[in-house]
């Protein structure tokens, strides 16, 4: 009698203990899932703030470039490039409603990116310096020599129109000359990048290819200057455009 009771009790200590430990790993197990979920969603968290702190980072960098006097600028996020007639272009999430207007400069707080050269109401394209329509008129900051910065479809424009004898030196700060009236003066371009069987092509400071935000800068020259000295970019061969006369208002 007492040997069966004892093997009952050995018995019922035994399942006693397994399921204590069942439930002790039931409950390991829930806490460590528990903390999975709570660590992943801590990562997410850290992935939406560090892309936060970036994009604040990109915004803030725009306000490095500070015209002497601007009437008003936007800050705009690119949201694509539009294609079509235009090769080195993209658009902006910011139209005549936030008050952009076709001929305005664009810009990041490195330096110039190119200008307004058609306008929706809440979107916009830029004409960037790079792009085969483009022509700026600069100056070479050292020398104060002036050209035209041409935009042939690669990643370096052209200088154009300089002197024969200028004595144009790689690593020289080009800025906006102002002639023409669409840019004023002094707006950071970029630098001669290299001189080559009488080409000098220019390394804009901005990164064009990397946009993801632009300041738009509005320096009151509409007003004053007449319709055709902001004209539309032409067409890049074999291109059709079609304009529409409410976007160009």
């Amino acid at each position: 009698m007492f040997i069966v009771l004892g093997k009952a009790d050995i018995v019922l200590f035994e399942r006693l203990r397994v399921i204590v430990a069942d439930a002790a790993i039931f409950a390991v197990y829930g806490e460590n899932q528990r903390l999975h979920d709570e660590n992943a969603r801590l990562l997410q968290w850290q992935e939406v703030a560090r892309r936060l702190e970036a994009e604040n980072a990109r915004l803030r960098g725009l306000v490095k470039f500070t015209p002497e006097s601007p009437v008003r600028d936007v800050a705009a996020r690119v949201i694509g490039n539009s294609g079509g007639a235009f090769a080195r272009n993209v658009l902006v999430n910011a139209g005549s409603r936030e008050g952009v207007n076709r001929g305005q400069a664009a810009a990041t707080g490195e330096g110039l990116v190119g200008r307004i050269a058609e306008v929706g109401d809440h979107s916009a394209r830029v004409l960037l310096v790079s792009d085969l329509n483009s022509r700026i008129p600069v100056l070479l900051d050292d020398t104060r020599e002036r050209a035209v910065m041409a935009g042939d479809n690669s990643d370096q424009p052209r200088l154009l129109y300089l002197r024969a004898n200028a004595a144009v030196k790689v690593g020289e700060r080009i800025v906006t000359g102002g002639a023409g009236g669409v840019f004023p003066p002094g707006i950071p371009v970029g630098v001669v990048a290299s001189i080559a069987d009488g080409v000098v092509r220019v390394e804009p400071y901005a990164e064009l290819s990397r946009l993801e935000f632009v300041r738009i800068v509005d320096f009151g020259l509409e007003g004053v200057l007449p319709q055709n000295a902001m004209p539309l970019p032409k067409a890049a061969k074999g291109a059709k455009v079609i304009v529409d006369p409410d976007v160009m208002r």
